[in-house]
């Protein structure tokens, strides 16, 4: 079981060069990931925050901190990566009227001190790190009564590539995303207050296998799992799973599954006994004043 775990621990180093080269294409090909980031930015709407300090954990290209940053003009966002090259083209959307303060650094490792961040906002981030020791951390640099809103991945992702390579390849070549539940169970453990969760699944459709590649490739989402097999695919693996993949095809088009796991959860007031509940609304009323908000545009 160690050696499973071990396989399926996500390469740090080599996700990061990955994320770095993708930072000149991410914006054109990352479609669901500005729909998602979208929703959770509207997610806001039913708080009350006047946060000071905002954290875009997880910043890319700086598009979800320059809405952060005009939703919250009085407050300071700062736009951490681990990787240069979003950073720079973070910068490069920079202006002097929203300017973000962009942060290289290891989300699971925060260079900040404790209990200084009213506003966590982080977008398909979790993915590519460690959900216990990235909550942790979190959880020490909120502020009592501070919010954490974020969106991950679910085990349901990609789930028909997953199963064309199962059967071409018996090294791993999908991450594992973790299940909605055990997200909640860390949330906990970590020291949250009112964790919410739920889950919204998108289908992309593509042509061929091929250009569902190079979408993944161009928003840098490759395969970095420990466990990988290193080198060049050959021809006669990626032909395999490309026939595999054929059996998922309908109406003429390739599916590809994301399950899209919305969370949010509260730093606990100075008191662990006096939770942050007064501002926390039910996945009912959000769903239903959402649904109010569209509805009267």
């Amino acid at each position: 079981m160690a050696e499973e775990d071990a396989a399926s621990a996500v390469d740090a180093p080599f996700a990061r060069r990955a994320f770095g080269r993708a930072s000149a294409s991410y914006d054109a090909a990352a479609v669901l990931q500005g729909e998602v980031r979208n929703l959770l930015l509207e997610r806001l709407e039913l708080t009350e925050l006047e946060p000071r300090i905002v954290l875009d954990a997880g910043a890319g290209t700086g598009l979800g901190g320059q809405a952060l940053k005009r939703r919250y003009p009085r407050s300071q966002v700062l736009a951490v990566d681990s990787a240069h090259g979003m950073l720079r083209a973070a910068a490069a959307r920079s202006s002097w009227l929203r300017p973000l303060a962009r942060v290289c650094a290891d989300v699971g490792s925060l260079p900040l001190k404790d209990a200084s961040v009213d506003l966590i906002f982080s977008n398909f981030m979790l993915p590519w790190g460690d959900p216990d020791r990235v909550f942790a951390e979190f959880r020490r640099v909120l502020a009592p009564r501070g919010l954490l809103t974020f969106t991950t991945l679910g085990p349901d992702t990609l789930r028909e590539l997953r199963s064309a390579w199962a059967s071409a390849d018996s090294s791993p070549r999908v991450h594992p995303f973790m299940d909605m539940h055990d997200l909640g169970d860390a949330l906990v453990r970590s020291g949250f207050a009112e964790p919410v969760l739920d889950v919204e699944r998108y289908t992309l459709e593509y042509a061929d296998v091929s250009h569902l590649a190079a979408d993944l490739k161009a928003v840098g989402e490759v395969n970095a799992l420990a466990g990988r097999r290193k080198g060049l695919t050959g021809p006669r693996i990626f032909e395999a799973m490309r026939a595999a993949y054929e059996a998922h095809r309908r109406n003429g088009r390739l599916p590809a599954t994301y399950e899209v796991v919305f969370g949010q959860a509260w730093g606990p007031r100075e008191s662990p006994d006096r939770l942050a509940s007064s501002n926390t609304v039910s996945l009912e009323d959000m769903r239903r004043q959402l649904a109010g908000k569209r509805g009267r545009r």
